[in-house]
């Protein structure tokens, strides 16, 4: 288990920002973005009623669009500083952000059976793996305990948040990357454990 930084929070609340336009086409989009569905913005807007009685005074979010409108909105309902964290972005997919499998099978015919045969190690063409984005995730988990009063929300992404997870649970990667986040889910998690609201 990775030792604790004293300023990772011992709990916290992790969100997914809300449906976008490519999560409909399944397109991968990476540090890449596209818009939040009219039911993107509605699941922003339910998580915001959910969190309303927690007493959450910061939201820290990724700085891409997505997010950071999912922030914006449940910030208001909560009367919450956001605070921007860079390292909350999600994992970077390189030359495939903004692709579809299908369209990535026929220009990298051999990425998806790579990635395959090391879901953890392999990096994205020109983007980054999950272990490097772990060591950002832990980076992540500091920058929001040194800005935050109280309580945190944090919004972020499915594949960075497997790595948030990760380390603030001391997860192995196997289990990481057996985690799901589905868009319109909020967990509440500290370092026992992780309960869906």
């Amino acid at each position: 288990m990775i030792p604790q930084d004293r300023h990772v929070p011992e709990r916290l609340f992790l969100a997914r920002h809300g449906q976008t336009a490519w999560n409909l086409e399944r397109r991968l989009q990476g540090q890449l973005d596209s818009p939040l569905t009219d039911r993107g913005v509605a699941q922003a807007r339910e998580i915001a009623e959910r969190l309303a009685d927690r007493g959450i005074l910061t939201v820290c979010t990724s700085p891409l669009g997505r997010a950071m409108q999912t922030a914006v909105i449940i910030a208001e309902r909560l009367g919450a500083d956001v605070i921007e964290v860079p390292d909350l972005a999600e994992v970077d997919h390189g030359e495939l952000a903004g692709m579809t499998w299908e369209e990535i099978d026929e220009l990298h015919p051999t990425a998806r059976e790579e990635r395959a045969a090391n879901r953890y190690g392999w990096a994205f063409p020109g983007g980054e793996s999950y272990a490097q984005a772990r060591a950002r995730a832990r980076k992540a988990l500091s920058s929001c305990g040194w800005s935050s009063d109280g309580v945190p929300l944090l919004v972020s992404h499915e594949m960075i948040g497997r790595m948030l997870r990760a380390e603030l649970r001391g997860l192995d990667s196997p289990t990481a990357l057996g985690l799901r986040h589905p868009h319109g889910v909020v967990f509440e998690i500290d370092r026992t454990g992780e309960r869906m609201l």
